[in-house]
């Protein structure tokens, strides 16, 4: 795993936005794995920005996100579909038709999930999938205790981290309590991972995540069985880090 240790939420944005536009300069057909909640905004403006001014072309290009919220329509303005228009896909020309999210509000969600995985493998898999990680290790909604084996599937969300999400509905109450979310299985086959992570409140995360052993306790621990993870962090988010921060590739 890869360790870049950046200044700030502002730096850790910008440097992920320009590893992601460089992969779909170099590869336009780049089949995106992409992320929702606070963590990716930044990346998500900056793109929009490379892609204003400099003209990087999603046009080739498609993408499967990692998530959604059991019994939300993609109309639904807390949905993860609306929150990828909002941040992303209308600002910048990824086809509509290219870009996919689960749907939540499928009939039969366990073919729904057979689907999602089926349409991944038609594409030819996910070229560099894009995380962030929860204050509990969490990847996708892949809480602790998620297999190593697991695929996409409905997956009950922890306390914590229905909490954690409220900030973004009007009570807690309103928070679902599953959602449909990729596998541990289904994301180290990512051909690249890459994780973000800011603040202090994700550096005991962050800690377990890059120096202890991999367990599905810690659900982030498991990518360390993947050949090409980059993990770009604030400072604040690197604070708990030992060895690792000191080796790190690029530390401001």
């Amino acid at each position: 795993m890869k360790l870049v240790i950046v200044k700030d939420y502002q730096e850790m944005s910008r440097k992920a936005a320009e590893l992601l536009a460089r992969e779909v300069k170099n590869h336009p057909q780049t089949v995106l794995g992409l992320a929702t909640g606070g963590t990716p905004v930044g990346m998500y403006r900056e793109l929009v920005k490379l892609h204003q001014e400099e003209g990087i072309d999603f046009s080739q290009a498609s993408s499967f996100n990692l998530d959604e919220y059991v019994g939300l329509s993609s109309a639904h303005p807390q949905s993860y579909r609306a929150y990828m228009q909002e941040n992303l896909f209308r600002h910048i020309n990824l086809p509509q038709e290219k870009t996919h999210v689960p749907a939540g509000d499928a009939k039969d969600l366990a073919k729904e999930c057979a689907r999602y995985e089926e349409a991944i493998r038609e594409a030819g898999g996910i070229d560099i999938q894009v995380l962030g990680i929860g204050n509990n290790g969490h990847i996708g909604f892949n809480e602790p205790g998620s297999s190593a084996e697991s695929t996409t599937r409905v997956v009950q969300l922890t306390q914590s981290t229905i909490e954690a999400n409220a900030r973004y509905f009007a009570s807690v109450e309103e928070v679902p309590t599953q959602a449909v979310s990729m596998g541990i299985k289904t994301i180290l086959g990512a051909k690249k991972v890459v994780l973000l992570a800011s603040g202090e409140a994700k550096a005991e995360a962050v800690r377990l995540m890059l120096e202890g052993e991999p367990t599905a306790d810690v659900p982030a621990s498991l990518l360390q069985l993947h050949p090409d993870v980059t993990v770009i962090v604030d400072e604040a988010a690197a604070s708990q880090l030992g060895v690792a921060a000191a080796s790190s590739e690029d530390k401001r």
